[in-house]
């Protein structure tokens, strides 16, 4: 597990891919503080991880990264620890708009190509 709070490569995030799930990486990331923790076997490692660094729970949100895919099929908006009805949030993907835009940022900003 990493937590990036600089840069990762996407060369990086395909060696992540085909040690652990062949072509996916599971991300978490936290749209306040803009990091994300990488490469884990499950969303709930990463977001442990990160609350152990000061994140808040509720700022964090898990997605499925495609380094080998470009455009919309690189994100997946679907984890377990998205449900979230308090927050308004009821399905296993980000049903804001907003929420999204903001995770979309976070990759942008930590993801260089």
């Amino acid at each position: 597990m990493k937590i990036v709070s600089q840069q990762v490569t996407l060369y990086e995030l395909r060696q992540m891919a085909t040690r652990m799930f062949g072509d996916m990486v599971k991300a978490v990331v936290d749209v306040d503080k803009e990091i994300l923790a990488v490469d884990a076997e499950l969303h709930s490692d990463l977001q442990a991880l990160l609350i152990d660094n000061g994140s808040l729970p509720q700022s964090l949100w898990g997605v499925r990264l495609y380094p080998g895919r470009e455009g919309e099929g690189f994100v997946e908006f679907r984890s377990k620890i998205n449900v979230r009805p308090a927050q308004g949030n009821r399905s296993l993907g980000v049903e804001s708009a907003e929420t999204r835009d903001r995770i979309l940022r976070v990759l942008a900003k930590r993801i260089q190509s």
